[in-house]
């Protein structure tokens, strides 16, 4: 038996917006200890890691161990129907092919119930390693997706690199390049304004702009982003859940051909 109780119904909403583009099909495993999921995009190239804990919900039961594969085009048609100020209470039972989403209105005067057809989907559970990382990046979340979406509009790359100085986004493209350089500042008064740079060593990846464009679309959760990069590593881009997790991408960095035609 499972039994989930969001207060905060349109973080489900966010987080299914911010996955949706990059996944079409996933399983949420469910576990005494919170909801997350795993997934790799079609073409495999970048990963998604969600995680809610349990004690974030205002009700959590999950009696045992449940895999839960989903569409996330329809989950998200279904989640549509909820208002945003809406409580959402997810639910399955044990061995069931149907997973149900309930919605009502914070005065109570309104609940819809919705039922979904569950998936049988098979997907490998890829153990991810904590690694040290050359250079952590934290900045506000609307200023990188700022830097890609302008970015995208000059080349398909993206080209960061870490110094003592800050922050280099740059691209070229067919009409020109750019240079975005964002140096740290800690605003004391305001964090969440904060661009702080830690740095083991310097530090210069190429990444595409594509999928870190796609990446961006969690900035609704959070108003900070942290880039983890190193050279023999995918990038991390993560962005905290209020207080109950975290969505995290990770993005191979794409080797420069004049690289690869070395002998």
């Amino acid at each position: 038996m499972l039994e989930l109780r969001l207060v905060q119904g349109s973080l489900l909403k966010k987080v299914l917006e911010a996955i949706r583009e990059l996944v079409t099909d996933a399983n949420f495993d469910c576990s005494g200890t919170g909801f997350s999921l795993q997934a790799m995009d079609s073409s495999h190239v970048a990963l998604v890691a969600l995680l809610l804990r349990a004690e974030g919900f205002e009700h959590y039961r999950c009696d045992r161990n449940l895999s839960m594969g989903m569409n996330l085009n329809n989950m998200a048609k279904m989640l549509r129907c909820a208002g945003n100020d809406d409580i959402i209470t997810i639910k399955a039972d044990d061995g069931s092919d149907t997973v149900t989403f309930m919605f009502e209105s914070p005065k109570q005067d309104k609940i819809a119930d919705f039922e979904m057809k569950l998936m049988d989907i098979d997907s490998e559970h890829l153990g991810i390693p904590d690694s040290e990382y050359q250079a952590i990046v934290r900045m506000p979340s609307t200023e990188f997706m700022r830097i890609c979406k302008d970015l995208s509009s000059i080349g398909d790359t993206v080209v960061i690199s870490v110094t003592k100085e800050g922050v280099k986004f740059s691209t070229s493209g067919e009409i020109g390049s750019a240079n975005i350089v964002c140096r740290q500042n800690q605003t004391i008064d305001k964090p969440e304004e904060a661009t702080i740079i830690e740095m083991q060593e310097p530090v210069s990846l190429t990444f595409a702009l594509r999928y870190m464009n796609s990446f961006t679309k969690a900035s609704s959760l959070s108003e900070q982003v942290t880039i983890s990069l190193s050279s023999e590593l995918p990038v991390v881009v993560e962005y905290k859940i209020a207080e109950m997790g975290y969505i995290r991408f990770y993005l191979a960095p794409k080797i420069e051909e004049d690289e690869e035609m070395k002998p």
